[in-house]
């Protein structure tokens, strides 16, 4: 195992933003609204001292990527039927009812964060925008082609930009910038620790590992191999087009999370406003420190990466769900191929609107849904590097020294920051 003629996405099409692949696609999908409002409570609560998070953040960010990029090219099956064939139900089925359960809430707290920043954008109700949002990404789910979607989000990908150009006009002093993101400001309190915890589920959540081995797995059938299970392996050129794709992918993602937390820090922090509740209030907040176009930068790019996102989660959730139950189901099947696929994918479209109109403020919740996926995230990723580094399983593409080193660093590091959290708690050090 380790070659396969069928290796899927080496001839990637010759079109506007091709560079933009399917790791720019997750990375950008992981800077989602709910992720942009931990971020930017990150740095309104604790400033510029808070940059050192995200090259902390950078190499673990890589690894979980990578060997989920990798399980999906090689084996040729998404995250949950792959885990299937390797351990029994009983690890498989909590492990999938988490990642599901957290497709939903972000779903939900998506929808609402994409409503509160049309808001700001043109004042109609939230409630009618988030509405509006969810007829418009079901039907680009339902009735377009994954070619579509996938050039759609490649062009979506670009509102993270809008991040940089917000921290940029927030105008930080160099020195504090470059303190913050060398110095290790690190305090022992419930606080602290829980928005690190939170930070970590954010930009390591369950989402990225499926729609990152079902993406390779998609690119696979779409350059003409009709199941990849059949074909597993990869092509040394096909391995590079991943590597790249998910360098490019986290590299992207990590310099937005490191522009939120400045942008905050060096206008909201500075000015006493440390309690940010959601991505459109950290928008509005921006306006008469930093001006308007900050403000309308940030709103902007809530709603271009929230319409990236927020089908990346209900799909998700319908990949997961079709996975555990040996179903078929994919973006490449029509809805007749599909039912249950499809049908996940409205039924959790529906839901997501239902918490936004029954009055949960899934902004709010943003950053204890960052925190429960922050637990979820050693044991999920302790499975994945016990298959990809299984022969059985990979065959010559197995975890080399290095990601092996990676890999089972973030598994404790991971595990060591909940852990302190939960011992933090329980002494009462808030």
């Amino acid at each position: 195992m380790g070659r396969s003629t069928a290796d899927a996405g080496s001839g990637r099409s010759r079109r506007p933003l091709r560079w933009l692949g399917g790791g720019v696609i997750t990375g950008a999908a992981d800077d989602d609204p709910s992720a942009i409002g931990t971020y930017a409570s990150t740095g309104a609560k604790y400033g510029l001292g808070a940059l050192w998070i995200a090259p902390v953040l950078l190499p673990m960010m890589y690894v979980v990527m990578y060997v989920s990029a990798k399980l999906g090219r090689v084996y040729g099956k998404g995250l949950f039927a792959a885990m299937l064939d390797r351990f029994p139900s009983r690890v498989v089925y909590p492990m999938a009812a988490l990642a599901f359960i957290g497709n939903v809430i972000e779903a939900a707290a998506n929808l609402g964060g994409v409503g509160a920043a049309l808001n700001l954008l043109l004042p109609l109700p939230v409630w009618a925008w988030v509405a509006v949002v969810a007829v418009v990404v079901t039907g680009l789910q339902v009735l377009g082609s994954y070619d579509l979607l996938r050039r759609i989000f490649r062009w979506l990908a670009l509102a993270l930009f809008a991040y940089i150009a917000a921290a940029v006009m927030a105008k930080p002093d160099a020195m504090d910038v470059l303190r913050g993101t060398l110095a290790r400001d690190v305090r022992f309190d419930a606080g602290f620790v829980g928005m690190l915890v939170a930070c970590i589920g954010t930009s390591l959540s369950a989402y990225v590992y499926t729609w990152q081995s079902n993406q390779e797995v998609e690119e696979r059938v779409d350059a003409g191999d009709p199941d990849p299970s059949r074909h597993p392996g990869a092509s040394d050129a096909g391995m590079r087009l991943m590597r790249r794709d998910v360098v490019a992918g986290v590299a992207f993602s990590n310099i937005v999370l490191y522009f939120i937390i400045m942008s905050t820090g060096a206008t909201l922090y500075a000015n006493g406003q440390h309690d940010i509740e959601s991505a459109a209030q950290a928008a509005s907040a921006l306006e008469p420190v930093a001006g308007s176009a900050a403000r309308w930068l940030f709103a902007l790019g809530v709603v271009g990466v929230g319409f990236l996102a927020i089908p990346v989660m209900t799909t998700g959730a319908a990949y997961d769900l079709v996975q555990v139950f040996r179903r078929p189901g994919s973006l490449q099947s029509a809805p007749r191929e599909a039912p249950l696929f499809y049908g996940t994918i409205l039924a959790v479209t529906v839901v997501a609107v239902a918490l936004n109109l029954l009055g949960v403020n899934p902004m709010r919740a943003l950053v204890w849904s960052g925190v429960v996926q922050g637990f979820s995230v050693p044991p999920l990723l302790l499975l994945i590097m016990v298959m990809t580094s299984d022969r059985r399983m990979m065959g010559d593409r197995a975890n080399g020294m290095l990601t092996r080193v990676l890999g089972w660093s973030t598994v404790a590091i991971t595990g060591a920051t909940t852990v302190a959290l939960v011992v933090l708690w329980a002494t009462g050090r808030t």
